[in-house]
């Protein structure tokens, strides 16, 4: 099994302060939108892999919808939906997509009726309860969300539930070492200055780990892997405000104005600039993990009787001889 949040260190999951950090995020996040950006393009491309043609499409933690035309495009037959647990961000997808159904004023009324709306549409929700019928979709999309919920052990069952069986569930997420020049550099200066040790950025769970909640959580045939980028910044300050605009912060700080902290700002400061590589640039890391997976083919009913499918009967028989 895998650990639970309690034995992994990770904090218990506040959905009212994430939502928050978001919500003010939301007019900013677009200023450090190139990561989701390109991550989203290197997951097109192993989609392309991938033979899939849903009916109906789920982009779970959809933002400001900036996948949303992509898919769309992909998948020119199906709805798309999107659901994120911020309403500034959805504000953002829903004014990004508000021309998007021009076409339709084109159409006879009766016509525009019977073809519905087309467009996607978007929930505000978390992960983990989602306001979807089970089995509603075949394909969920989901790009670097999945690491801000501290407890992806209750989000792959309920992205399990709303997908249909044989449905595929693709998604990118952050790895462990992400962030860890900025971790390090708190943790020397909370050193240097006798400060108890405390979390400055969120937890990422393990790829292995991951994968694990995927098969424990009805999942099959699950494919993993992670690579690592590095995005390089001209000063600590900058790189800490595009930190702050991923809103990697979901922790109570102190505040600012007190002398403390500006003393303790400045030697973070100091210490990112004391990681400065030979070509005057700070780096930081991130390792973006990948996986997909299908809906695996019930092995109980709703009422707890076993299901055996025709192909696997005489399996086991022939196993044993």
């Amino acid at each position: 099994m895998s650990p639970t949040p309690a034995q992994s260190g990770r904090p218990a999951y506040d959905s009212r302060r994430l939502r928050r950090i978001f919500d003010r995020r939301a007019a900013t996040f677009g200023e450090v939108a190139f990561l989701p950006r390109e991550i989203a393009q290197r997951m097109r491309e192993r989609l392309d892999y991938i033979k899939v043609a849903p009916s109906s499409v789920l982009d779970a933690g959809c933002g400001a919808g900036e996948d949303i035309p992509a898919l769309r495009e992909r998948f020119p037959e199906a709805p798309v939906f999107g659901s994120d647990l911020s309403h500034g961000m959805l504000a953002r997808a829903l004014h990004h997509d508000s021309g998007d159904t021009s076409w339709r004023r084109f159409l006879p009324a009766s016509l525009g009726k019977a073809l519905g709306a087309r467009g996607p549409r978007f929930a505000q929700a978390d992960f983990s309860a989602l306001p979807f019928a089970s089995g509603a979709f075949e394909f969920i999309w989901s790009n670097l969300a999945l690491h801000w919920h501290s407890r992806p052990d209750l989000v792959f069952p309920e992205w399990q539930r709303v997908l249909r069986v044989n449905g595929l569930l693709m998604f990118s997420t952050l790895g462990p070492d992400t962030l860890k020049e900025l971790r390090g550099a708190y943790a020397e200066v909370e050193a240097a200055h006798g400060v108890a040790s405390r979390k400055h950025v969120i937890d990422f769970v393990d790829m292995h780990d991951l994968g694990d909640m995927l098969v424990e959580s009805g999942f099959e045939i699950p494919v993993m892997d992670q690579e690592t980028l590095t995005i390089t910044y001209k000063s600590p300050e900058s790189l800490l405000a595009d930190v702050r605009r991923w809103g990697a912060y979901p922790f109570e700080r102190e505040a600012s104005s007190s002398a403390a902290a500006r003393r303790l700002h400045k030697a973070l400061l100091a210490a990112l600039e004391a990681r400065r590589r030979a070509d005057g640039t700070i780096a930081l890391t991130f390792e973006v993990i990948y996986g997909h997976a299908w809906k695996a083919v019930p092995r109980t009913t709703a009422e707890g009787h076993g299901i055996v499918r025709i192909e696997d009967i005489g399996r086991g028989s022939s196993r044993n001889r």
